[in-house]
């Protein structure tokens, strides 16, 4: 018998498109870059702007050594924290200034804006116009204007030492008969709510001494009580004596050495009026019910 001859299978290979290399997922990697960036755009544009500057300080310093850092949001480290003293208020007031030239609709607000120097220290009076500027009329509920303005303060005053008091004032145009509601009421609620509106955003809980509403009984011009720029709200930056000073010193002998926050900003149109000077408004609040 013969032996069977061996069976031989012989596979081909297909053909196929060649290798496509890896371009597409370098492609897919930028696209989705640019889809997280566009996101981060979009939940920037929709905060406030204490947390986009320190988002921008962060990015531009992460190790927290610029001017504008972005590592604490309100208020920052104690021994980062400025003191100043009559000595140093010129500076501050600057500073302020400058902080308060970018805020929205500054135009409009600059001339209900006085920043003046006084034996108690820096006064910054928000002055009311006819119609109401940082107030709705007649009440004690912020206007969006009021609150970008206190807002930008609270970022600056936040980053100092000194304790801060906050007074309300009112015109003398009186409300009706028979209301349980008056001067003295609206006053006190306006100060109470700028108080609340900048503790939020960088005032230290610690660092508010005096919420005062005095009426109509420090009248900005007392020639016209009835004049709307009576009615104001002020935030007064009060001066250490030498006491406080040598007590700050001790804790941290750096803080004597800093009179300021150093602050980036840009040249401000605020023109101040001087002390117990006011802006010209004309006409008056309507009658209060």
């Amino acid at each position: 018998m013969k032996p069977k001859a061996p069976i031989i299978v012989i596979k081909k290979k297909g053909g196929h498109g060649g290798h496509h290399g890896g371009a597409w997922k370098v492609a897919y990697a930028d696209f989705v870059t640019a889809m997280m960036a566009l996101f981060i755009v979009l939940w920037l544009l929709n905060q406030s702007p204490k947390i986009q500057q320190a988002v921008g300080g962060y990015f531009r310093d992460p190790l927290g050594t610029a001017e504008r850092v972005g590592k604490d949001v309100i208020g920052g480290g104690g021994a980062n924290k400025a003191v100043i003293d009559q000595s140093s208020m010129q500076k501050v007031k600057a500073e302020l200034e400058k902080a308060i030239s970018r805020i929205p609709h500054f135009e409009k607000l600059k001339d209900h804006i006085l920043i003046s120097i006084t034996p108690e220290g820096l006064r910054i009076d928000m002055i009311e116009g006819e119609n109401g500027t940082f107030f709705n009329s007649g009440s004690s509920k912020l206007s969006d204007d009021g609150k970008e303005l206190l807002i930008a303060l609270a970022g600056e005053l936040g980053t100092l030492q000194n304790k801060i008091s906050v007074e309300g004032h009112t015109d003398a145009r009186p409300y009706g008969k028979g209301s349980n509601y008056g001067n003295w009421e609206l006053s006190s609620d306006r100060a109470n709510a700028a108080r609340r509106l900048i503790q939020q955003n960088g005032i230290r809980e610690d660092q508010i001494t005096q919420v005062r509403g005095f009426a109509d009984q420090m009248l900005l011009k007392p020639d016209a009580p009835d004049d709307p720029s009576n009615r104001r709200i002020s935030l007064i930056v009060q001066n250490l004596d030498a006491s406080e000073l040598e007590k700050l010193d001790q804790i941290n002998p750096e803080l004597k050495t800093s009179p300021t926050s150093p602050k980036a900003a840009a040249n401000t149109g605020v023109q101040p009026a001087p002390p117990g000077a006011a802006p010209s408004t004309p006409g008056s609040e309507k009658p209060k019910q």
